[in-house]
C-alpha cells in the first residue's frame, strides 16, 4: 500500500493527474481483494474527478471518502502531512483546499487555492475551484472573475466555460451566457449538459423553437434525463401544445419516479381540464416526493376550494405562501385570496 501512496503523492506534485487516477484505481482494486478499507484512494479518485469537471462520479467517490467522521480524519491527516512534505508545490495546495471544500469547510479553502495561485500564476484549475466557492456562497462577480480567469488561461477548460455560462445567466445576462455554452457545444458535440444549458437559455430569450431543439438534443444524447424532460415540458406548455408538454412531465417521471415537480404540473394540467380527483392524487404524490412543494400546496387548496372545503382550502393557501420563494409567485396567490374576499394574516 505504501507504494501506492508514494507513486498518488509523486503525480499529485507533478500534476500528472491521469498517473494519479491510474494508481488510484489500483490501490482501491488490492483493497477490494483483500476487504481492507481506505479512503484515502478514493479521495484521489475524487480528485481527479472534479478536476475533470465529472460531477456524478465524484459524488460516487465522495461518499467513499469523505462521508464519515473517521475517514474525514484519515484524509485531512495525509492531505497536511502532504503539505509539510511539500509546502513549495502549487498542486498540494490545490489538493488540500478540494479537502477542505468537500468536507464541508468551504471557506477555509479559499486560502489554499490563492497560495496555489501565487505558486503556480498560470494554473487555471485553482482559479475554476476558487469560482465555485464564490459561487456558494453568493459571490456572483468574485465567482465570475475567477472563471474568467481559468478560461483565459486554459481555453478548452469545458467545466470553466460551463460554470461561466451558468453564473452569467443567473444575473439575466443571457447574451454573455450563451456563446460560453456553444463554445462547450462546439468543443464537445455530445455533451447533454451543455444542450440542456443552452435551451434553458434560449428559452429564457424567448426563443422557444430553437430551445426546443437543443433540449431534444440534450435527451438524444441523454434520455433518462427528467430534469430536462421537465423543462421541455415546461416549453410546450407555455405555448399551448399540451399534449406534447403532458408527454414530457409523464417521461420525467418515468426517469424519475420522485420528480415532485413533473407530478404536480400534470397536477395542473388535470385541474384544469377539470379533473380535480386525478389532479388530487398527483398533487398528494407530489408532496409525498418533496413535503415543501408551494405549487402543490397551492393545487390542492384550489381542489378543495371547488369543493367548497374553505378551511381546508385556507390551510394549504397558508402552506404555499410559506413555502413559496418567488415574491411575484408568492403575490400572485395574495392577490388571488383577497379578489376571492380571503384574507388573513400570514
Amino acid at each position: 500500500m505504501m507504494e501506492h501512496v508514494d507513486l498518488i503523492q509523486d503525480a499529485i506534485v507533478r500534476g500528472d493527474w491521469p498517473a494519479v487516477f491510474r494508481e488510484a484505481s489500483a490501490w482501491v482494486e488490492d483493497l477490494a481483494r483483500t476487504s481492507r478499507k481506505d479512503p484515502r484512494p478514493h479521495f484521489a479518485m475524487n480528485v481527479v474527478h472534479l478536476i475533470r469537471g465529472e460531477a456524478r462520479e465524484a459524488w460516487k467517490t465522495h461518499a467513499s471518502s469523505l462521508q464519515e467522521a473517521d475517514d474525514i480524519e484519515t484524509v485531512r491527516a495525509w492531505t497536511e502531512a502532504l503539505l509539510k512534505a511539500h509546502p513549495d508545490h502549487a498542486n498540494v495546495y490545490l489538493v488540500t483546499g478540494l479537502f477542505l471544500s468537500q468536507s464541508g469547510r468551504s471557506e477555509q479553502s479559499v486560502d489554499r487555492y490563492k497560495e496555489a495561485i501565487k505558486l503556480e500564476p498560470l494554473a487555471a484549475y485553482p482559479h475554476f475551484f476558487l469560482g465555485q466557492i464564490h459561487e456558494r456562497a453568493g459571490r456572483n462577480e468574485l465567482a465570475i472573475k475567477e472563471y474568467r480567469e481559468a478560461v483565459k488561461l486554459d481555453p478548452s477548460f469545458l467545466a470553466a466555460k460551463t460554470n461561466l455560462g451558468v453564473a452569467y445567466q443567473e444575473q439575466g445576462r443571457l447574451e454573455m451566457a450563451i456563446p460560453q455554452y456553444r463554445e462547450v457545444i462546439r468543443l464537445s458535440p455530445n455533451d447533454p449538459v451543455a444542450h440542456s444549458n443552452l435551451g434553458c437559455a434560449l428559452a429564457e430569450q424567448g426563443k422557444v423553437e430553437p430551445a426546443i431543439l437543443e433540449y431534444k438534443e440534450a435527451l438524444r444524447l441523454n434520455p433518462q434525463d427528467a430534469g430536462v424532460h421537465f423543462a421541455l415540458g415546461g416549453v410546450y406548455e407555455t405555448r399551448g401544445r399540451l399534449d406534447l408538454a403532458m408527454k414530457e412531465y409523464k417521461e420525467a417521471l418515468e426517469a424519475d419516479p420522485n420528480f415532485a415537480a413533473a407530478e404536480t404540473a400534470i397536477g395542473w394540467m388535470l385541474l384544469n381540464k377539470d379533473q380535480i380527483h386525478e389532479a388530487m392524487e398527483c398533487f398528494n404524490r407530489a408532496l409525498r416526493s418533496n413535503p415543501e412543494d408551494a405549487r402543490a400546496y397551492l393545487g390542492i387548496a384550489r381542489v378543495y376550494s371547488r369543493r367548497g372545503k374553505q378551511q381546508m382550502a385556507m390551510e394549504n393557501y397558508a402552506q404555499a405562501i410559506k413555502l413559496e420563494k418567488d415574491p411575484e409567485q408568492k403575490s400572485r396567490i395574495m392577490n388571488d385570496l383577497f379578489k376571492e374576499g380571503n384574507t388573513w394574516d400570514v
